[in-house]
């Protein structure tokens, strides 16, 4: 299809994929973000090969390598003693195999190598401090308004504004996300005082009873993210950037491994925030009509798999090939939630299912890598770029 509009809610990490991926199509597109300022919360974030062969296919490629770093291995650890549990090489093996690098990124770092890339085909694609409302469909085109009276027309609208999407509420109905009972603590650690060993090794998990601690480096191993999660009842307040004591965290997993006290003693007071994690049940459809959703407004994923943005980064490039390869815009929309939702419901029940396992009180059953989902080969295999359309 030739001279379409696509307007896009949401200037995350799925947002600004999806329309460079329209721009690299041929698709005019227009952003429209409700923050007043480009950016993205958050801190550590990990890409499988599935993720970064979509980046490097939207030329990416240079400024992802800059970014991203690479671990030695993928492993688990016992809880109390730090015992290495499994291990799977990374460094070597992701490129070998799946043909893509495994890497890990600074939120904000990955965000914004894609957004300078979708500026630099359009400076003006995207408009911030705009909160989308609601939208009115005509025969042959969709138009979108805003709080701020803006009202923009095209022939497509997408939803990539969060589990909270107001355009998901828009087109099938209000249904609040559910407490999963599980809280996670998020924290930047300066690895300067960390033991270097620990920081060259790059990643690590320790699964244990209800709780995991994963931590990885970012920025040039200067830094290490940290989540934590615990399952814990009597808090359900949802939001990145809700602040939370150092010493909360230390009292949550003071029986673990001592290595784990050290990383958390060390987090940057203002760099320790606290969430807990909601979900939702997979959706039958995507799109009506004109209007889809992607990422998290369709799927949201729970962080137990990393690959919530690699879904979302999968969506975008199969979006924007659906809509170049067929004539009318409902039959494209349609299309591409065929393709996609399989995919990604398969990825949405395995996070659940993820979480279970790494919270399992049988330690036995960390000694090997599970079949599902982390060891579905079908996560990395899979290619975005070339999935039949």
């Amino acid at each position: 299809m030739k001279d379409l509009h696509v307007i896009i809610v949401g200037a995350g990490i799925g947002g600004l994929t999806s329309a460079l991926a329209f721009q690299r199509a041929g698709v005019a597109v227009s952003v429209y973000e409700q923050v007043s300022e480009l950016g993205e919360v958050g801190a550590g974030i990990t890409m499988g090969p599935n993720a970064t062969r979509v980046l490097h296919h939207l030329g990416l490629e240079i400024p992802l390598a800059n970014i991203g770093l690479t671990p030695r291995v993928r492993g688990a650890r016992h809880y109390k003693t730090g015992e290495r549990l499994r291990a799977t090489p990374l460094l070597t093996t992701m490129l070998e195999r799946w043909g893509a690098p495994y890497y890990q990124v600074h939120r904000a770092d990955l965000h914004g190598i894609i957004a300078n890339a979708v500026l630099a085909n359009d400076p003006d694609c995207i408009h911030l401090g705009e909160n989308f409302q609601s939208y009115t469909l005509a025969e042959s085109f969709i138009t979108a308004h805003f709080a701020s009276g803006l009202a923009v027309s095209g022939d497509a609208l997408v939803g990539a504004d969060g589990i909270r999407s107001k355009l998901r509420e828009c087109v099938f109905g209000p249904e609040d996300p559910f407490f999963t009972g599980n809280i996670a603590w998020r924290g930047l650690v300066p690895t300067d005082n960390l033991p270097n060993d620990f920081v060259k090794q790059r990643s690590a998990v320790w699964l244990g009873p209800d709780h995991h601690f994963v931590c990885y480096t970012v920025r040039n191993d200067n830094l290490l993210n940290y989540v934590a999660v615990a399952e814990k009842n009597g808090w359900a307040e949802e939001g990145w950037m809700i602040h939370s004591r150092v010493s909360e965290v230390l009292v949550e997993f003071s029986n673990w491994d001592p290595l784990i006290q050290v990383i958390i003693k060390q987090t940057m007071p203002d760099q320790c925030f606290k969430w807990a994690l909601f979900d939702r049940d997979p959706l039958c459809q995507w799109t009506k009509g004109r209007v889809t959703l992607l990422g998290d407004a369709a799927h949201p994923m729970l962080p137990f798999m990393g690959q919530g943005a690699g879904m979302a980064i999968e969506d975008a490039i199969v979006l924007a090939r659906c809509m170049r390869a067929y004539d009318e815009v409902p039959m494209a929309l349609k299309r591409y939630e065929e393709v996609r939702m399989p995919r990604a419901h398969k990825a949405q029940l395995g996070a659940r299912a993820q979480g279970q396992l790494m919270h399992d009180r049988d330690m036995s059953r960390h000694l090997v890598e599970p079949d599902q989902p982390r060891g579905d080969v079908s996560m990395f295999q899979y290619d975005a770029t070339t999935a039949a359309v």
